[in-house]
């Protein structure tokens, strides 16, 4: 496949960006995006230009880190699918690609494709951890957990910290990547000591990190590339009304 690849440059943080064309010829329909993205980096290297940044660590999937806009969707729009999992398959032969960063006031553009995301690390270390000791590892797995609990939690700690869900929503907030961080202590009973403290900071730090709330749009679950569910956000909302409770 020949493509056209409509790339965002930007040098920098505090300089003006643009959308500039590069051709990718010889595409493998086998290629991921990642690798089609390599080849039109070595070519660009070999001519002496300065090539595209991006971010990728693992290409499986699992990292979060391949944070890219691809055709005005996060990840390329597949379903459950990372950029590093798009295959060129997807596209035809003679398609004009536009490849964006993600685009939030929290995420910051450091280089090209590449974007701070420390905003949600800011969330997370608010309060997305338990410190209440439990004594060793059999002395924590005595405690009886239930089925429906267990699983519950395993559903939301599966979301890998992408921002995908921030990038998909108009109000680019993050609720659905605060609401799982919440949920998932909140199902297990070593997090429910701290669930008051928990949720109040992470909210708190939600606000103070620039994202948007939210409008039920429901884009951020449709993004999301390991399919978060909304649910979470509710949980999240019933969790910070209890806080304010006595």
């Amino acid at each position: 496949m020949n493509l056209t690849l409509y790339v965002w440059r930007q040098k920098g943080p505090k300089d003006m960006g643009k959308l500039e064309q590069y051709e990718a010829p010889n595409v493998s329909p086998d290629q991921s995006f990642l690798e089609m993205l390599d080849d039109v980096n070595e070519v660009l290297i070999k001519t002496g230009k300065d090539p595209i940044a991006f971010d990728h660590d693992c290409r499986e999937g699992i990292c979060g880190m391949c944070s890219t806009v691809v055709n005005g969707r996060p990840h390329g729009g597949q379903d459950r699918t990372t950029v590093c999992q798009l295959h060129m398959r997807t596209f035809k032969d003679g398609d004009s690609i536009y490849i964006e960063p993600w685009r939030a006031k929290a995420f910051p553009i450091v280089k090209d494709l590449v974007v701070d995301r420390s905003a949600l690390d800011a969330i997370q270390n608010a309060g997305g951890y338990t410190s209440c000791h439990t004594g060793g590892v059999p002395d924590a797995n005595s405690i009886l957990i239930s089925q429906p609990a267990a699983e519950y939690a395993m559903d939301a700690a599966e979301c890998i910290g992408c921002g995908a869900c921030v990038a998909g929503c108009p109000n680019s907030s993050a609720m659905l990547f605060t609401g799982n961080k919440v949920a998932q202590l909140a199902a297990l009973p070593q997090g429910r000591p701290e669930a008051k403290a928990r949720v109040k900071a992470m909210t708190e730090a939600l606000k103070e990190c620039g994202f948007g709330n939210c409008t039920n749009h429901y884009e951020c679950q449709a993004a999301c590339p390991k399919g978060i569910d909304v649910k979470f956000i509710a949980k999240l909302n019933r969790e910070y009304i209890k806080s304010l409770l006595p």
